[in-house]
């Protein structure tokens, strides 16, 4: 019998790689992002090799979050695997001069979306004892960097709720795991500096930066390990990356 996995963010980036490498593997999709456009499509792309569902919502609506989920039709209702995937950065800012509003949007996002997703998933996975719980963090969560200040605790939050998640479900049996990317080439860093693609295409010049077909390879097996096996916690470079400042360019 198929798996279903609900992936948040699953517009572009690591969250659409993740759809594509689980339609591979005859995974049902519930496909979660704010861009419906982009959801058909995908739902187009994929729904050729697996069963898809999209739902269009923003996590940072905790009512909108909590609706959306419990709507989901009976066929996609029991998730066995959860991909929390959704999150952003905002700025690039010393504290003095940090913005208060990008700081809402990467609290709201990166940690409390995380939660009402996952508040609203785990009822069904301690019922059925069994589960999986994929939080995506970053780098971020293992070392701050200069001007990273919240985008670095949200991040830590995330590897925080992951560790708390892993001993509270541990006795329901449900695996609960936490992968970490450094560097990857996404939409990521459009987001940070708003649109000014000239100094977001900076961030990834010079070198390879990871890209989210392997992360979404990573993550894959991940879900597909045996039972008795949980990748609890994995960081993942470019291999130009040593930490969150020093890159060979």
């Amino acid at each position: 019998m198929r798996k279903t996995a609900l992936i948040t963010g699953a517009t572009s980036g690591i969250g659409r790689a993740i759809a594509h490498e689980f339609a591979k593997h005859d995974i049902n999709l519930i496909l979660c992002g704010r861009r419906q456009e982009r959801l058909d499509t995908i739902k187009k792309a994929f729904g050729r090799t697996t069963d898809v569902y999209t739902l269009n919502f923003d996590v940072r609506d905790k009512s909108a979050t909590f609706e959306a989920l419990a709507s989901l039709p009976e066929e996609f209702s029991k998730i066995d695997i959860l991909i929390n995937n959704a999150g952003n950065a905002h700025g690039l800012d010393p504290i003095q001069d940090g913005n208060p509003d990008d700081w809402d949007a990467m609290m709201d996002i990166n940690v409390k979306g995380l939660l009402y997703v996952s508040k609203a998933i785990i009822p069904q996975m301690t019922e059925r004892q069994s589960g999986h719980i994929i939080n995506i963090g970053s780098s971020a969560g293992k070392e701050v960097y200069p001007k990273g200040n919240v985008y670095c605790a949200s991040k830590h939050a995330v590897l925080a709720i992951t560790e708390g998640m892993r001993i509270d479900l541990n006795p329901f049996g449900i695996k609960v795991s936490a992968i970490n990317p450094g560097l990857v080439e996404t939409e990521f860093s459009q987001v940070r500096f708003k649109g000014d693609n000239s100094v977001a295409d900076k961030v990834y010049e010079g070198y390879k930066a990871l890209q989210p077909e392997d992360v979404a390879e990573i993550i894959y097996f991940a879900v597909s390990r045996p039972a008795h096996v949980n990748i609890a916690d994995l960081l993942v470079f470019p291999t130009a990356q040593a930490s969150s400042t020093i890159v060979k360019k």
